[in-house]
């Protein structure tokens, strides 16, 4: 009943429909905002509405221990079902576990070989066959990026993975004539959906950048859940 609940409900559907197209295996989305504003909270809840659809996520996190990663997981569905009066989340997140598998590496070792490497482990010995892929942390403003991210692009199409990422951006940077921020100009061209944070009048607005029409969603700073605007 609470899986049933929290997919009715979930405002991510509202992303989804606002979309262009879906996002397709193969393609890329990213969520940018400042550091502190909630891109991993965001992320996070991406990864929930897959799993919550039967698709097994791969999260990448350059930043934080696995252990971390899983409570952020644990709590974010936590506070999604203390607002449907659920109080026991444990036999959700038992059915959801099996299709989450939490990676994390030192950002000066991670590559898209490393990471093909270790993913194809996993398919090849039938642990785990992913199907969307989370990168959290990978920094947009290094020189290598460009060419690390066309190396993902090509490994998201070999393993037909719906990619997203988060990328850090800085309140004193202006956007560009395109209106995107200047750690993803460099690599727009790869992305299909783009979503900004952005900190207005006590909520976190989520600003469609490409790739999605009129949207009408915020994230609760107190909660930081993502939520139906209108």
């Amino acid at each position: 009943m609470l899986k049933n609940e929290l997919m009715l409900r979930n405002p991510m559907r509202i992303l989804n429909r606002a979309a262009e197209a879906p996002l397709a295996p193969g393609g890329f989305g990213a969520v940018l905002a400042r550091a502190g504003v909630g891109k991993t909270a965001f992320l996070v809840q991406l990864a929930l509405d897959s799993l919550i659809d039967g698709r097994n996520v791969l999260h990448i996190s350059l930043n934080d221990p696995v252990q971390k990663v899983s409570l952020w997981y644990r709590e974010v569905l936590q506070t999604a079902a203390a607002e449907q009066a659920v109080r026991e989340i444990g036999p959700l997140w038992e059915s959801l576990q099996p299709h989450l598998f939490i990676m994390t590496f030192r950002v000066e070792g991670f590559s898209a070989p490393r990471l093909e490497e270790r993913m194809t482990d996993l398919t090849a010995q039938g642990i785990f066959q992913p199907e969307v892929l989370l990168v959290d942390g990978l920094p947009f403003d290094e020189p290598t990026s460009a060419a690390m991210l066309a190396d993902l692009k090509a490994l998201a199409g070999r393993f037909r993975l719906r990619t997203w990422f988060t990328v850090r951006t800085h309140r004193h940077e202006a956007p560009g004539e395109d209106g995107l921020p200047p750690q993803i100009q460099p690599v727009g061209d790869l992305f299909d959906i783009l979503v900004q944070l952005s900190p207005e009048a006590g909520s976190i607005q989520v600003q469609p950048l490409r790739g999605v029409g009129e949207l009408s969603l915020v994230l609760d700073p107190a909660t930081m859940l993502v939520r139906d605007g209108t």
